[in-house]
């Protein structure tokens, strides 16, 4: 039995009187998932996700990471725990060298030089930055610039992650080497929630996906059982993978095929070839 690790509890949360982007959500987020969290624009995702870890706190409700009610608890206290990797690079880009931007956040951890050379070198191998340690990051491309962000809360090494639109300005090998990244980290134990329009790589990571609209959950359960519901995605605007499409349009013809991948779909269509 996996260990709940943020607890989230009838939160509703207001921008103003007028914009209530969140409705009384309920969830529970274990140790060691892989979630995706999903749904149209405005449907109050990221504003979820900054309750995660106290960079927005509940109008009602509460929000329980490991214990800590984050209403109470300072955010640089709650960042040793969840890291937020933001969407655009550049709301959290802000020293002049690669070396000093992932270096930063265990040096406020109160790390030896030692252990934060260490730190660096490690969060940049695993993401391919090595040897731009004293390049200006804007001066990588943005599909870079994303992996710095993400090096520099590896280098924290928080127990949960959370990536707003990971894949977002990455070719087809970003893509996989960043659905590899989140894999390695969750083998060594970390829970990752990840923010995305990008279906495809939802049903290659998520074992859980969330979908919200309109500040509401409206499904939360295994990645294949939201991705194959299409009118439930529907109600949020979300179109699933086209593998997906193709295997629920062949329901129509009696063929009973769940694929998510186009790997699944050609072991699944190589086996009924063969019958």
């Amino acid at each position: 039995m996996k260990n709940t690790i943020i607890k989230v509890e009838n939160v509703w949360f207001k921008y103003s009187e007028e914009v209530i982007a969140l409705k009384g959500i309920n969830l529970e987020i274990k140790e060691g998932e892989i979630i995706a969290l999903i749904g149209q624009n405005g449907g109050g995702k990221t504003t979820l996700a900054k309750h995660l870890n106290g960079l927005l706190k509940p109008t009602k409700g509460r929000v329980i990471v490991k214990n800590l009610d984050t209403k109470n608890t300072p955010v640089h206290i709650l960042t040793n725990i969840v890291g937020y990797v933001f969407q655009n690079p550049a709301h959290q880009i802000f020293t002049s060298k690669v070396y000093d931007e992932v270096a930063y956040g265990p040096k406020n951890q109160g790390l030896s030089q030692e252990d934060i050379e260490k730190r660096v070198k490690m969060a940049l191998e695993m993401v391919g930055l090595i040897g731009y340690e004293d390049t200006h990051p804007h001066d990588l491309n943005y599909g870079q610039m994303k992996l710095l962000t993400i090096a520099s809360i590896i280098a924290m090494q928080p127990e949960v992650y959370v990536l707003d639109e990971p894949t977002s300005g990455q070719d087809h090998n970003g893509r996989r080497a960043i659905a590899e990244l989140i894999l390695k980290l969750n083998k060594e134990g970390r829970t990752i929630i990840v923010i995305t329009h990008d279906m495809k790589f939802v049903a290659q990571v998520a074992e859980r996906t969330i979908l919200m609209a309109n500040g509401e959950i409206l499904g939360d359960s295994s990645t294949r059982d939201i991705l194959l519901n299409i009118d439930l995605l529907e109600k949020a605007a979300i179109k699933p993978p086209q593998i997906a499409q193709l295997c629920i349009e062949l329901k129509k013809f009696g063929l009973n095929f769940n694929c998510l991948t186009i790997d699944e779909a050609l072991k699944v269509f190589s086996q009924y070839i063969k019958k």
